[in-house]
């Protein structure tokens, strides 16, 4: 039976069987002081290298149809460790993030985005020109009531662990495609790939 064509966005958390309530407790009281302090100083800064990195990717596409492999990488790193981060933050897994832009196939949290040989200058100069119009109005008006409903199932999800060390797996599922289809949308604006972002947040 063949199979059908690969994403070339790929993002997944590996479902936890059971989540420590100590980890739960701690995250929820104490995680903006041992993660949101050292992370966040550190994600700001990369997010502002980023943003200057995006600016020179565009000019580098629109003049040779290419994302500088090495800017790809540090772009793709800095969403990896962002996702990590989230994911730790969210209660959804008990492995501290790592301070690394490195894929690493043992972590739960796992993003991989394959680099484009070739990317449109068309396309580059839409997302530039009009993303706003046709990417960030009817994505973030979507993305803006998956979220509302996404701290609804967090809440819920947080008593779940509390009581039975368990996120419900519908519940996580359901915060792993918000995730998803926001990470497609950033990846879309960056320039990392020409394929405009799905309405949904399945794999």
């Amino acid at each position: 039976m063949s199979q059908g064509p690969v994403s070339p966005v790929t993002f997944d958390i590996e479902y936890p069987e059971s989540l420590s309530r100590l980890h739960l407790l701690l995250k929820s009281f104490l995680g903006w002081i041992y993660v949101g302090i050292p992370h966040g100083i550190i994600l700001t800064a990369l997010g502002f290298v980023v943003w200057i990195v995006s600016i020179a990717a565009f000019f580098g596409i629109l003049f040779t149809g290419r994302y500088p492999r090495g800017l790809f990488n540090l772009v793709v790193g800095y969403y990896r460790w962002g996702a990590r981060v989230n994911a730790y933050s969210g209660f959804m897994v008990d492995n501290y993030p790592p301070f690394s832009l490195n894929e690493d196939d043992s972590n739960p949290v796992g993003l991989r985005i394959e680099y484009p040989e070739r990317l449109s200058r068309k396309w580059a100069l839409l997302k530039l020109f009009l993303g706003w119009i046709y990417v960030l109005i009817p994505h973030g008006i979507a993305l803006f009531l998956y979220f509302i409903a996404a701290m609804f199932v967090l809440f819920l999800s947080w008593w779940a662990i509390l009581f039975t060390g368990r996120f419900p797996r519908g519940f996580f599922n359901f915060i792993v495609g918000m995730r998803r289809w926001e990470l497609r949308v950033n990846i879309y604006l960056t320039f990392l790939r020409d394929e405009y972002p799905p309405f949904n947040g399945r794999p």
